[in-house]
């Protein structure tokens, strides 16, 4: 892996993303034609895009019972857990509804209510994951959604990957679709005849996914737009390189622009863990994916002391952060920015990946500066709640005036006036 010299003066590069008009065109062009033809236009462009002649696009009941039989007893057992563990973490993100009373008379509170109706995508192709429909769908249960549908790309044998139907139904979803790409987005947004429209659609995808759901937003809420996954693993003279390259890889597999990086103050650790990598490399089922992932994306970021090593982790936001020095939980309050933290040696990123509790859908590409793992309060919604007594609008009045007077609206004064001294409600 290459490695980079840290210094005082060093400052971590943001790139800027080329633009993806062409891209951007044929999505446009998918959503329109979902609008304008509805189920038409999903079952064309599933035969065109993805190579599978649908007959129908929902899954339907003997479709779950032959996947169960395609799935060993063992993998449905460690579904069943999973999703146990994931609920249990979740259940504690649980905000409730407050109202509090003032002695003037003025009530005020926050109301939570659970979205409708949310769309959860799930990839396809290389990336078909059931831990996905775990960490999107759990969430959205423990909020309290009462409709879930799920979209999948269809294999060319019209079929779904039986892991993804099972852990389907283990959480209990009734719409499941055979359908993906930007037109699965579409669908979600819009509705068609088959496809009841949602609020919010949540879950990754491929640049033609990502760009769908930005395009959509406003019509629904999205959860984000994720690039590239990401690890960093800040680590000291304490670590054991292979276990550091184990987990460099564990990224890099995912696909050629992921991303991973170690952050270390011993030359020695960098250098042991560099030729780990690549004596690692050899041996993976996705060699080639994972080492175009190093060669174009790998660093090891060289620095002074541990201090400089936390001030570079800060500036890279990782997406996923593993801390292996002495003493991790000391240095925990020092990280400022990352999706997800990982403490000590054996606290590896896959077991956040598919079992420990806490979600997976994590911010990207830097993005952990500003915004958060998906949880339960995005797919609920915050009404603010207020109650005046006519004695507190009295007493409150003349500032209320005064401000909308500032303002220049004179209406919004009157409107609080009107009612100073009026006593028809008694």
């Amino acid at each position: 892996m290459r490695i980079v010299k840290v210094d005082e003066a060093f400052t971590i590069k943001r790139t800027v993303e080329a633009g993806k008009e062409k891209e951007q065109q044929i999505v446009d062009g998918i959503i329109k034609q979902v609008r304008e033809q509805g189920d038409e236009a999903l079952f064309a462009l599933t035969r065109d895009l993805d190579g599978a002649d649908l007959t129908q696009l929902k899954v339907k009941q003997s479709e779950l019972d032959q996947a169960y039989q395609q799935v060993e007893p063992n993998v449905i057992a460690a579904i069943r857990e999973a999703i146990e563990r994931i609920r249990d973490f979740h259940q504690r993100q649980v905000t409730q509804s407050w109202m509090t009373t003032h002695s003037d008379g003025v009530m005020l509170g926050q109301k939570v209510t659970p979205l409708d109706r949310v769309g959860v995508y799930v990839p396809g192709g290389k990336a078909a994951y059931p831990s996905s429909i775990i960490m999107n769908v759990v969430p959205a249960q423990v909020a309290g959604v009462s409709e879930i549908a799920m979209v999948s790309p269809s294999q060319k044998n019209g079929q779904l990957p039986a892991g993804v139907l099972v852990t389907a139904h283990e959480l209990g979803i009734k719409e499941i679709y055979k359908i993906g790409g930007a037109q699965a987005v579409a669908a979600l947004a819009y509705g068609t005849e088959t496809i009841a429209p949602v609020d919010k659609i949540t879950g990754p995808g491929n640049i033609f996914v990502a760009l769908a759901k930005r395009a959509v937003y406003g019509v629904v809420d999205i959860d984000m737009i994720a690039g590239p996954s990401d690890i960093t693993v800040l680590a000291d003279e304490t670590a054991i390189p292979s276990h550091v390259a184990a987990d460099l890889l564990s990224q890099a597999e995912h696909d050629e622009l992921a991303t991973a990086v170690l952050v270390t103050d011993s030359k020695t650790l960098a250098d042991a863990v560099s030729e780990q990598v690549e004596t690692q490399l050899k041996t993976l089922p996705k060699e080639d994916i994972a080492r175009t992932s190093i060669e174009n994306q790998g660093v090891i970021y060289l620095t002074e002391n541990l201090v400089q090593s936390i001030r570079t982790v800060n500036q890279l936001a990782p997406e996923h952060l593993e801390i292996i020095v002495e003493n991790p939980m000391e240095q925990l309050g020092k990280i400022r920015h990352a999706g997800a933290i990982f403490l000590g040696p054996y606290t590896t990123e896959p077991v956040g990946d598919y079992f420990a509790g806490p979600n997976h859908v994590l911010p990207t590409e830097g993005t952990a500066r500003f915004s958060s793992p998906l949880s339960v309060d995005d797919f609920v919604k915050k009404s603010s709640v207020l109650s005046y007594s006519k004695e507190a609008l009295i007493a409150q009045a003349d500032a209320i005036t005064t401000l909308a007077r500032l303002e220049g609206l004179e209406a919004h004064a009157r409107a609080v006036e009107i009612r100073l001294g009026d006593d028809s409600d008694e």
